[in-house]
C-alpha cells in the first residue's frame, strides 16, 4: 500500500484502502464520533474514528498541528462539503499512529492569522504550513519547471557559473567574503552571473541559461532582498527582436502553464522617452489608463509666476474623481510627492464652477482653455505638478501608480504586459558628478551612437530592452558589446583609467579579443515575476526562509556575531566604532 497525498482522494475510491500521513488541522467529538482534518501538502481530508475503534482515546486527544500516520477505508460523506477537493468522502480510520507531537502554536495554522509578519517570519517553518505561502512557494517550482521546459526545446544549456567572484563595483554594494587561504583578499557574492554568462558566448556555448543567486548589498524594501534568484539567459548570433520574440514566448508558455491565461502576442513595444513623458515611469503599469498630460506651453504668458517659470507644468486628470477628495486627503497627495522632490500639488476641482488650490490665481481664459484642451468634465480632479522635468515626471509617475490603487482602477486578476525599449546608455549622478551606466557598462550602444559615446552621453541610447509587467520590471536585458574597441570607449566614457579597467576587467577585456560573437541576454527577477503571478506586493511572500528590511533572519538570527579565533584565523581586525 503507497502513501498518497490528500488531493489524489475521490468518490471512485470508495471502498478503497489507502495509508495517508500529514498533520491535525482541526480534531472535534461530535455525538461520539471522533472527526480529525487532516492537512498534508495538498490539502484537508476528514477523517472519522468510531467509538469501538482501539484509537478512538487515542484519537480523542490529539492536538493541532500532531504529526500521524494513518491507515483507513474510503467512504462516502453523509453530509458533503463543496468547499474541500475532497468533500465528498471522508477516511474511516482502522490505524492510526502519532509521529510525532507539537507544543501549542505561536499562531493559529490558517490563511486569515491575524499574527504580525515579525513572528511569522521568526516561526517561518509553520508559517510555510499556511496555503498562502505553500502555494506561492508550489507556484514558484511550477513556474522554474514551465522555464525549463520552454528553453531546453529551444537548445538552451543550464550552465552553472561561480558564487565566489571577484568583486568589480560598478553597481549596488558588494558582499565580500574573506579568503582565509589568502589573507587581505577577498571574494565577492555576485550580483548577477553577467560577465561569466558573456564569457560562455566566448566559449561557444551559443544558448545559456541558469537560476542563478545573486547578491546585493543595498537598502531593501518591499519588493527587494539581500539575496535573490535570477532567470539568467545568454544567446549568441541574435537581434534585440530575436531575444524579445524568445522571451515573449517564455513568458507566454509560463502563463499558460501555470495560470491558463492567454497572453496575446507580440507584446506592446514603448520607448523610454514615451513611457517617461507619458506614465513618469520606465516601468508603466498600463493596466489603467491616466497619461501625465503636457500643459507647459498654455501658461507661457500666464500671471501665474509659478507655472510660467516652470521648466514644465504637467497634470493628472483623475476622472469622476473630486468629490472623492477632501481638503485633508489632498492635502496627503501633496505630502506624498514631496517625498520625489515637488514642493507639492495644486489642483482643481470641475464643477459648475471651478474650485481648489490655484483657481483664484487662473484666469478665466485659462481655465477655459485647460477645460477644453483636457476635455474635463464635471467632478474631473486635476492634479499639478511644476518644476525640473524629471522631478515632475518621477513624482507624477509614483502619484499616477497610487491612485490607480486607491481609486481600484484595476483589477488584481487583470495583467499587462509590454517591452520597454531604447534606454539611454548613461544616466548623471549627483551623487559622483559623473554619467554612470543606466543598465551596465556592457550594454552595446544604438549603432548610430556608438561615436556619441565620448561626445554626447545625454543623448546616447542602448540597445536595452525591459519586460514590464503591472508596473513591475519582470525581466531586464541588452545586446551586449562584443568589439573590444566598443568596450574600451564605454570604459572611458565612464571615466576608468587603464589601471582600473584591466585591475577590474581585464579579464574580460583579454577575452573579447579571441572571437567573441555578437550576443545578447536578459535576466528575470524570479521573485518579482512571482509576485505578479500569484498577485502579491511582498516579495518575502515568495521566498521560503526571507530576511527582513534590515537583511536579518529573524528565524535564524542572521547575521551573527563569529568568534575571535574565525576572525583571527582570516586575519580580520573589528573596530570599535
Amino acid at each position: 500500500m503507497k502513501k498518497i497525498f490528500n488531493n489524489e482522494l475521490n468518490l471512485e475510491m470508495k471502498g478503497e484502502i489507502v495509508h495517508l500521513y500529514g498533520w491535525v488541522q482541526k480534531n472535534r467529538n461530535l455525538g461520539g464520533l471522533v472527526f480529525i482534518d487532516l492537512r498534508d501538502r495538498s490539502g484537508i481530508v476528514q477523517l472519522v474514528v468510531r467509538p469501538e475503534s482501539e484509537f478512538y482515546t487515542e484519537a480523542e486527544s490529539l492536538k493541532s498541528e500532531y504529526v500521524i500516520e494513518v491507515i483507513g477505508k474510503v467512504v462516502e460523506r453523509e453530509s458533503k462539503n463543496s468547499n474541500l477537493l475532497t468533500g465528498d468522502i471522508e477516511v474511516e480510520v482502522e490505524k492510526l499512529v502519532v509521529l510525532n507531537k507539537s507544543l501549542d502554536l505561536p499562531f493559529t495554522i490558517d490563511d486569515n492569522t491575524t499574527a504580525l509578519e515579525e513572528t511569522r517570519l521568526k516561526y517561518r517553518y509553520l508559517d510555510i504550513r499556511r496555503n498562502e505561502i505553500k502555494d506561492k512557494l508550489i507556484l514558484r517550482n511550477n513556474v522554474m519547471m514551465a522555464c525549463r521546459e520552454y528553453l531546453s526545446k529551444l537548445g538552451f544549456i543550464e550552465v552553472e557559473t561561480p558564487v565566489l567572484c571577484k568583486s568589480t563595483p560598478e553597481g549596488a554594494r558588494d558582499f565580500l567574503v574573506p579568503s582565509r587561504q589568502n589573507k587581505g583578499k577577498f571574494y565577492a557574492l555576485p550580483q548577477s552571473p553577467q560577465l561569466f554568462k558573456q564569457l560562455l558566448m566566448v566559449g561557444g556555448i551559443e544558448r545559456y541559461y541558469q537560476f542563478s543567486k545573486c547578491f546585493r548589498d543595498e537598502d531593501l524594501r518591499a519588493d527587494r532582498q539581500p539575496e535573490f534568484t535570477q532567470l539568467d539567459m545568454e544567446l549568441s548570433f541574435v537581434s534585440e527582436d530575436d531575444i524579445m520574440t524568445i522571451n515573449e514566448g517564455l513568458i507566454a508558455h509560463i502563463f499558460k502553464k501555470v495560470k491558463d491565461i492567454d497572453i496575446k502576442l507580440p507584446l506592446m513595444r514603448m520607448k523610454y522617452d514615451d513611457a517617461i513623458r507619458d506614465y513618469g515611469s520606465d516601468k508603466p503599469d498600463l493596466r489603467f489608463g491616466m497619461k501625465i498630460r503636457e500643459i507647459t506651453d498654455l501658461f507661457k504668458n500666464s500671471n501665474f509666476e509659478l507655472f510660467k517659470n516652470s521648466e514644465i507644468v504637467n497634470c493628472l486628470v483623475v476622472k469622476e474623481s473630486a468629490p472623492k477628495y477632501s481638503r485633508k486627503s489632498l492635502d496627503e497627495l501633496s505630502n506624498f510627492v514631496k517625498k520625489y522632490g515637488l514642493g507639492g500639488l495644486a489642483y482643481l476641482k470641475i464643477g459648475n464652477e471651478i474650485t481648489g488650490s490655484i483657481a483664484k490665481v487662473l484666469s478665466d481664459e485659462e481655465k477655459n482653455t485647460l477645460k477644453e484642451e483636457l476635455k474635463l468634465e464635471n467632478d474631473d480632479l486635476v492634479l499639478f505638478g511644476c518644476g525640473a522635468y524629471n522631478k515632475v515626471k518621477q513624482a507624477l509617475g509614483a502619484l499616477r501608480s497610487r491612485l490607480g490603487k486607491d481609486l481600484n482602477l484595476y483589477k488584481d486578476s487583470d495583467y499587462s504586459l509590454l517591452w520597454v525599449v531604447d534606454f539611454p546608455s548613461f544616466e548623471y549622478s549627483e551623487e559622483e558628478n559623473r554619467y554612470v551606466s543606466c543598465h551596465h557598462p556592457f550594454t552595446m550602444p544604438k549603432d548610430e551612437d556608438v561615436d556619441k559615446l565620448l561626445t554626447d552621453k545625454a543623448n546616447c541610447y542602448s540597445k536595452a530592452y525591459d519586460m514590464v509587467i503591472n508596473g513591475y520590471e519582470a525581466g531586464g536585458g541588452s545586446i551586449r558589446i562584443h568589439d573590444e574597441k566598443v568596450q574600451e570607449k564605454m570604459f572611458k566614457a565612464l571615466e576608468l583609467s587603464d589601471e582600473d579597467i584591466e585591475e577590474k576587467f581585464g579579464f574580460f577585456t583579454r577575452a573579447l579579443k579571441y572571437g567573441t560573437p555578437p550576443h545578447g541576454g536578459l535576466a528575470y527577477g524570479l521573485e518579482r515575476l512571482i509576485m505578479v503571478l500569484s498577485q502579491t506586493d511582498n516579495i518575502r511572500d515568495v521566498i521560503a526562509f526571507p530576511k527582513t528590511t534590515s537583511g536579518s533572519c529573524l528565524m535564524s538570527e542572521a547575521p551573527n556575531v563569529v568568534y575571535e579565533e574565525q576572525l583571527q584565523e582570516l586575519g580580520i581586525t573589528l573596530s570599535e566604532k
